[in-house]
């Protein structure tokens, strides 16, 4: 065998493997399974809204889930509401129910202890949008135009809440291509679309993950949330060959830090947005969903290390 048939090997002894997809349905399908439960849960969000406004599903005799992404109501019963855009109007002085503050706290608890980014790739419906983008630049190999800080975001974050204070306005909510996007799709198609098509063209001419990697203060406003969440992607360093397939496929690589997340067991960034994209990939099993008490509590074993079955070239 030549040098340059002869596999890489890694740090802990293991051959260097790629991914492969597998060749059957069945396993495509595997492979695929956090993508298709992102798109089953986007869409049944939106079916949602769409159904309780126009063929008026029930619950209860209550309105199944009414209202927007904004400020919703489940049955009548449990009220909903988007903590960031609760935050910029208390800072327009404005005063708000109880219901809505309610609404926002039971919002903010949940993505915190989920994972705050998980509303960017589980229910933004913009997400399909820049995933599709981000497809059509793989499909036709395009570069990026432009380079932008993926910090930039936590400066839009913090200028929209200054806007809204100075102004007396929830400055992002006017601009805001999420709400655009959800009311297009659930009250009727106008203007608003444009918006979504300049963010769609951003994304798949000018820079990859534009948008909601480098761009939106939602999803930084989350990754701050998120930091303490207990869902998280666990890391097994000891079947870590560091392939780089996870890097490749994942729409905030800088999150995978593998020398940080060998020290702690998983990935420790609110930046994480829990997509799911890393774990089929991985040749060797080394990602993971898991709960972070669960993560610690395993780290503290000894380990077994046992051969993937994972298929790989």
């Amino acid at each position: 065998m030549s040098a340059e048939q002869t596999p890489r090997t890694a740090p802990n002894g293991r051959p260097v493997r790629l991914y492969r997809l597998p060749d059957s349905l069945s396993g495509k399908l595997w492979a695929w399974r956090y993508l298709i439960l992102r798109r089953v849960t986007q869409f049944s969000v939106l079916l949602l809204f769409f159904a309780t406004a126009h063929w008026a599903w029930t619950l209860l005799d209550e309105p199944l889930l009414s209202g927007n992404l904004s400020s919703s109501s489940v049955v009548g019963l449990i009220p909903l509401a988007d903590p960031f855009a609760v935050l910029q109007i208390l800072l327009t002085r404005h005063l708000l129910s109880t219901e809505v503050l309610i609404g926002a706290a039971i919002v903010l608890v949940f993505y915190a202890l989920i994972g705050g980014r998980v509303f960017c790739s589980w229910v933004c419906p913009v997400n399909v949008v820049t995933d599709f983008a981000g497809w059509l630049r793989d499909r036709f190999d395009l570069g990026n135009a432009l380079h932008l800080n993926r910090n930039l975001r936590y400066f839009v974050l913090v200028l929209a809440l200054v806007l809204s204070l100075i102004t007396g306005l929830a400055a992002f909510e006017w601009v805001s291509p999420i709400a655009m996007l959800h009311r297009e799709l659930i009250f009727g198609i106008g203007m608003g679309l444009i918006g979504v098509a300049g963010i769609f063209l951003f994304d798949l001419m000018v820079l990859r993950h534009g948008w909601c990697g480098h761009l939106c203060p939602l999803g930084a406003f989350y990754a701050v949330v998120g930091k303490a969440a207990q869902l998280r992607v666990r890391f097994d360093e000891s079947t870590c060959t560091r392939c780089g397939e996870c890097i490749r496929v994942c729409p905030e690589p800088q999150v995978l830090n593998l020398n940080q997340a060998a020290e702690r067991g998983l990935v420790t960034s609110g930046e994480c947005t829990n997509c799911g994209r890393c774990v089929p990939i991985c040749p060797e099993d080394s990602l993971s969903f898991d709960l972070r008490p669960l993560i610690a509590r395993h780290n503290q074993r000894p380990h077994v290390t046992e051969p993937s079955a994972r298929r790989t070239t």
